[in-house]
């Protein structure tokens, strides 16, 4: 009863009734459902298992769609140059892909609003010199950050395994100026500083209430709204800044490739004909990176009193 009177509740409050009249909001909505259950779930809906040994043939490699000339009806999207199922690869590459963009938005989140609500909050020299750091990182372009950091990591750790390969990836994406934790930063700093001289802030001091629980309790649940709509738009950034590291070839390894892995080894074959094995990955990130954009987009306006 409560969980349906909470969804009864989101789903006529204003934010609910913002999303079910925009056609282009449950679109986006639709299409990033899909594209997220299809790689949580990659294991149970993907028609074959791509990396499984057992099961390649090589023979079948290169095979076009099935609506194509020479297709295999078995492969609806065709397969590449290990025989491999393209639909299915591109379900265990978004896989990938999406744990990463989520994974660096949270720990660009941590590091980001932390800094930002002691920057606005404290104020004085610890706000100039948190606030030039973001200068001096934002004056560095966000891919050169990451591919700094992504190859020091891969240096560093030359036989590392997944799990460190993937850490290194995050952090990376993670502490770029671009799309990391700067922006959060910033955004949280401006926000607090209006927060911090509201009458409920001021009460909360008179009372003996620490800084600490204030900034945890009174300030933080009131510049959540900016927050939760820059990371939506940020996933889609962080998803892309992976894509682009794994085309560079310091991204997910090989035997974990994402959609980035699978656009750079579908490249090499592209001039010879064989464009399925490029284009389907490249869609599909487009989709997600698009229905994620337009989702913060909503989230954006839905949340804004100025544009009700």
């Amino acid at each position: 009863m409560r969980s349906g009177t909470w969804l009864h509740r989101a789903w006529d409050s204003d934010v609910g009734y913002s999303f079910r009249t925009s056609p282009v909001a449950m679109a986006a909505a639709f299409v990033a459902f899909v594209c997220v259950f299809c790689a949580v779930f990659a294991n149970l809906v993907a028609p074959h298992h791509p990396y499984d040994l057992a099961t390649l043939e090589l023979s079948d490699a290169f095979l076009p769609p099935s609506w194509v000339e020479g297709g295999n009806a078995k492969y609806w999207l065709g397969t590449d140059d290990q025989g491999r199922d393209i639909l299915s690869v591109l379900m265990y590459g978004a896989r990938i892909s999406l744990l990463v963009g989520v994974a660096s938005v949270i720990l660009s989140m941590l590091i980001g609003v932390t800094l930002g609500l002691v920057a606005g909050f404290v104020g004085g020299r610890t706000d100039a010199f948190i606030m030039r750091v973001c200068d001096v990182i934002l004056s560095f372009p966000a891919i050169l950050v990451a591919l700094l950091i992504a190859g020091v990591g891969r240096a560093l750790f030359p036989n590392a395994n997944d799990f460190v390969v993937f850490v290194v990836l995050v952090l990376s994406i993670s502490l770029a100026g671009g799309g990391g934790w700067v922006q959060y930063a910033r955004t949280v700093r401006g926000s607090t500083m209006v927060e911090r001289n509201r009458e409920y802030v001021q009460a909360a001091r008179v009372t003996g209430v620490s800084s600490l629980r204030i900034m945890r309790k009174h300030v933080l649940p009131n510049i959540l709204g900016p927050v939760m709509v820059l990371a939506t738009i940020q996933v889609a950034t962080a998803i892309i800044t992976e894509a682009t590291l794994s085309f560079l070839g310091v991204g997910a390894p090989p035997n974990s490739p994402s959609l980035g892995t699978l656009i750079q080894v579908g490249n090499k074959f592209l001039f010879s004909g064989n464009w399925w094995i490029t284009v389907f990955p490249g869609l599909m990130l487009v989709a997600i990176a698009l229905s994620v954009n337009l989702l913060g987009d909503w989230l954006r306006d839905a949340l804004n009193p100025r544009l009700r």
